[in-house]
């Protein structure tokens, strides 16, 4: 098969390399699918920087996210599933075999079915964003949208109905996800990203757009709140932005977090969060309970088929141009999602 692999750390120009390489073979309790198009996720370039899992593979295959057919199973995967349309999630965390190629092989459940009429690209973008959304948004077992097998359920159900959700860097890959869903499910919802952004964050929904950079961002958050502060902060810089949430959380709020890249030991505000009885939310999605996993992607699957998520694509590249794709994700310089197409 072709893939593009590496087996040393470094920039993606130096170290990803293009080529043949047998066809994986599912194990039992997988399946395999052949890649049509493959995403390129921030934690995707993580891992190649900093050499993650080399110590455990020689080489990776990377890219966690993609979509495609399965055309093989392992034992104790039936045979029906061969043919099906499908979204893969978290295709390279803890195996060597990531979407950058003809095949990879995944467990069974991280194979989601791709509903009809939505296109492989768009099966692509989803993966770790989307689920990490829903996860921020959703952490318990009472979610906006029902389980698999039983009827959705009206707005007027969800956790979420009339609740302020503040959403930072809205424009990013979770962050849009994290909009759709949340106005789905009935928030009014209060986005930030850089002045030039906000135009984007009105198109995705949000019902208030701020500049993070503002002076007066705290005031205006509470403003827009109706002066009752947010219950829920899906945060993509806690460390950046962890002394802002006591100024702007509601009693009860809480921050649900999934980077701290700028500040990755930050400073936290006990005191004024403690008083608050404010929460504070780690969210690992490769470590979450596989339950909470499945409904996050038969809620996802269900988004899709409603056409109730959209989904940007800022770059598209072949599979050889795959360090363009990796050097893009890394430098920020496309706004939205990276794609490359592998078919």
């Amino acid at each position: 098969m072709r893939a593009v692999w590496y087996e040393r750390k470094g920039p993606a120009a130096e170290v990803l390399v293009a080529g043949e390489m047998p066809d994986p073979e599912p194990a039992p309790g997988e399946v395999r699918v052949r890649v049509a198009v493959s995403s390129v996720n921030p934690t995707d370039v993580k891992r190649r920087k900093e050499g993650r899992e080399l110590g455990k593979f020689p080489r990776i295959i990377p890219n966690n996210d993609g979509a495609g057919t399965i055309d093989r199973v392992g034992a104790g995967v039936p045979q029906t599933r061969v043919g099906e349309r499908v979204w893969v999630f978290a295709a390279q965390h803890g195996r060597p075999f990531g979407t950058a190629a003809q095949y990879t092989c995944v467990p069974s459940r991280f194979a989601i079915p791709l509903p009809d009429g939505v296109s492989f690209a768009d099966g692509a973008s989803l993966g770790v964003p989307a689920v990490t959304a829903h996860r921020c948004l959703f952490p318990s077992d009472e979610l906006f949208a029902s389980r698999a097998g039983e009827s959705p359920r009206a707005p007027k159900d969800t956790p979420l109905l009339g609740q302020n959700i503040l959403i930072t860097g809205g424009t990013g890959r979770v962050g849009a996800y994290a909009i759709q869903m949340a106005k789905r499910a009935g928030a009014r919802v209060i986005a930030t990203a850089s002045a030039p952004k906000l135009a984007q964050l009105k198109d995705l929904g949000a019902d208030v757009a701020l500049d993070y950079r503002d002076a007066d961002l705290a005031d205006k958050i509470k403003t827009a709140s109706g002066g009752k502060g947010v219950h829920r902060i899906v945060e993509t810089e806690f460390g950046a932005n962890v002394a802002l949430a006591p100024k702007i959380l509601a009693p009860g709020g809480a921050i649900a977090t999934y980077a701290s890249d700028s500040a990755p030991e930050p400073k936290i505000p006990f005191g004024p969060l403690m008083v608050l009885n404010a929460k504070i939310e780690f969210v690992f999605i490769y470590g979450m309970p596989e339950a909470a996993q499945g409904t996050a992607f038969a809620d996802v699957t269900r988004m899709l088929k409603e056409g109730a998520l959209r989904h940007r694509v800022g770059l598209r590249v072949p599979l050889a141009r795959l360090a363009e794709a990796h050097e893009a994700v890394e430098k920020a310089t496309a706004t939205g999602g990276v794609l490359v197409d592998v078919a």
